[in-house]
């Protein structure tokens, strides 16, 4: 999920010959309408015109004109819109610029309709690299204060705020059991290191094995488990223990690998494990640092950061 284009008005024009008219040809099919984000002013550089977008990104779209989203371009919309998450992304955990977005958006059900659509794709997609709950929670809170919706019609933005106030960054992480393959178990509590990577993984799951072997092959994250300052919790949320078993020896021996007997996170809502693969740091306190990534990278510069 991730060009600016004018829009123009053709007009055919009757080209008549002597006294004999032409019959009309037909009109070609209107070009579909585009958002077009401001230029920031040429005195401006780096963090400025950073700045500038942030304030401005949105002047030139009408939220009261319904009208322009039965002809916009929405492949379109949603690379801007995922633009504009990407301006955001040097302060991942402020959503206040997603709610000053969704207010202005509130205009009308259609207006709020299809902003929460776009935000949906670009911040709640499992497969969608800007997944963001710090973001989509300001979309939530406005669709359920919305006068639009029906108790059906929010039953699932109910839900999805639960699940998204869970776990988050900087917050305390829920806790919870897990257990060996021997029967015995422990709880993330429990667990006594300067920080603890849990990694929610699946056998046979492709991107879980990249992961994996990218953890294992990360010459920092190999030398804190080395010497004791990172325990890795490879978790597998599932039911089927006999593909969990029969995937046990490809996990690194000093990493804990184990199950939630019974799938009782999931069944509580404790963590959102409806995307897999999944990382989250917790330090020594349990206290989250990063929640639900797929970026190694991202694991590492968050522990370089805390130095």
């Amino acid at each position: 999920m991730r060009r600016s284009v004018s829009i123009f008005v053709l007009a055919l024009l009757l080209v008549s010959c002597g006294t004999r008219t032409k019959k009309p040809e037909a009109a070609s099919p209107a070009a579909p309408a585009t958002f077009r984000v401001p230029m920031p002013p040429a005195n401006l550089t780096g963090q400025g015109q950073r700045d500038y977008l942030k304030a401005h990104y949105w002047d030139a779209f009408d939220f009261a004109d319904t009208l322009f989203l039965e002809r916009i371009d929405t492949a379109q919309m949603y690379e801007a819109f995922a633009r504009y998450v990407v301006l955001l992304s040097d302060r991942p955990t402020d959503g206040a610029p997603i709610d000053s977005l969704m207010r202005r958006a509130s205009s009308s059900r259609r207006m709020m309709d299809y902003f929460a659509m776009l935000a949906d794709g670009v911040l709640h997609d499992p497969n969608s690299p800007l997944r963001n709950d710090e973001f989509y929670i300001p979309v939530l809170r406005a669709l359920l204060a919305a006068p639009w919706y029906d108790e059906y019609e929010r039953i699932a933005p109910e839900y999805d705020l639960h699940m998204a106030l869970q776990n988050r960054v900087g917050q305390p992480a829920n806790d919870f059991r897990y257990t060996l393959a021997s029967g015995a178990s422990g709880t993330l509590y429990g667990l006594d290191a300067e920080y603890v990577l849990l990694f929610v993984n699946n056998p046979g799951c492709t991107m879980c094995r990249e992961i994996r072997e990218e953890i294992a092959a990360s010459p920092m994250l190999s030398e804190m488990i080395e010497r004791g300052r990172l325990l890795v919790l490879a978790l597998y949320p599932d039911e089927d223990l006999a593909a969990w078993r029969d995937y046990a020896d490809r996990i690194p021996p000093k990493w804990i690998n184990a199950y939630d007997r019974g799938c009782v996170i999931r069944e509580e809502g404790t963590y959102d494990f409806h995307a897999i693969p999944a990382l989250y740091l917790f330090d020594r306190d349990k206290r989250v640092l990063v929640k639900d990534s797929t970026s190694v990278p991202q694991i590492e510069e968050v522990i370089d950061r805390r130095g």
